[in-house]
C-alpha cells in the first residue's frame, strides 16, 4: 500500500522485507514471528513488481489532482487497485478515481475513498494495530496460506484482497470479523477454483508481503 503523503514507505518496506528474508531472521508480521515457515505469493514475480510500479504511479497521480488537502492511499493487488482514505469533497474523490484509472495496467479499480475531513493520527495508528492483529491472525490459522492475502484497515473497517479459493475467503473474513476494532470487512477477492488452487500449490514461490 503507498500513501498519498508517505510514498517512501513502499522502498523501506521492500528494503526491510529484503534483509530479513536474506538472513536468518525470522519475519516478523503482525508481532508474529515466521521464522522458517514459508509464505507464499500467489502472484508471479512480474505481477508483484508490476503492483508496486502501479502503487508508485498512482499515488504520483494523486498527488498531482489532490496536492497536499487529503489522506490517500492506494494499493494495488493482481493490478486490482484499492483507494482507501479521506477528501474533502465528492469532486476531488472522482478525480483521484480517474487520475488512477488511467496509470498503465491498471486492470480494475474500488473507490472506497470517504468525503470527510482527514483521519486523526490516532485512528491511523489503532488501524495499524488491527491490521497487525488480523495479519497475525491469519498467520495463526493452520487452514489458511497467509500469503494469499493483503490486508488494509481504515478507519476500522477491513479490507481484504487477495487470490484465494472461496473456502479461504470465508474463513479469512470469518476470523477477521472477530478481531476486537474492526468495524466492517470488504472482501476484494480474485475467487479461484479448487483446481487452480492445486495447481498454484506445487509451484508457489516467493515471499509473503501483506
Amino acid at each position: 500500500m503507498t500513501s498519498l503523503r508517505q510514498p517512501a514507505l513502499t522502498f523501506l518496506a521492500a528494503a526491510t522485507l529484503a534483509a530479513a528474508l536474506s538472513g536468518c531472521a525470522p519475519l516478523i508480521i503482525g508481532g508474529a514471528a515466521l521464522g522458517t515457515m514459508v509464505t507464499i505469493d500467489r502472484r508471479t514475480p512480474g505481477i508483484q513488481i508490476e503492483d508496486e510500479s502501479i502503487e508508485l504511479r498512482g499515488a504520483s497521480a494523486l498527488r498531482q489532482v489532490l496536492a497536499d488537502r487529503a489522506h490517500v492511499n492506494i494499493t494495488s493487488y493482481n493490478r486490482q487497485v484499492l483507494l482507501t482514505g479521506e477528501v474533502p469533497s465528492e469532486q476531488d474523490k472522482q478525480a483521484a478515481e480517474q487520475a488512477v484509472s488511467r496509470v498503465e495496467n491498471v486492470k480494475g479499480l474500488v473507490n472506497e475513498i470517504a468525503v470527510m475531513g482527514n483521519s486523526t493520527l490516532a485512528q491511523r495508528s489503532s488501524d495499524t494495530l488491527v491490521t497487525g492483529k488480523v495479519k497475525a491472525s491469519l498467520v495463526d490459522a493452520k487452514d489458511l496460506s497467509v500469503g494469499a492475502f493483503k490486508v488494509v484497515t481504515e478507519r476500522g473497517t477491513v479490507f481484504l484482497m487477495g487470490r484465494v479459493s472461496q473456502r479461504e475467503a470465508e474463513r479469512a473474513t470469518q476470523i477477521t470479523r472477530t478481531i476486537g476494532g474492526v468495524l466492517r470487512v470488504v472482501r476484494i477477492f480474485e475467487i479461484i477454483s479448487d483446481e487452480e488452487l492445486r495447481r498454484l500449490s506445487p509451484q508457489q514461490s516467493g515471499s509473503v508481503k501483506l
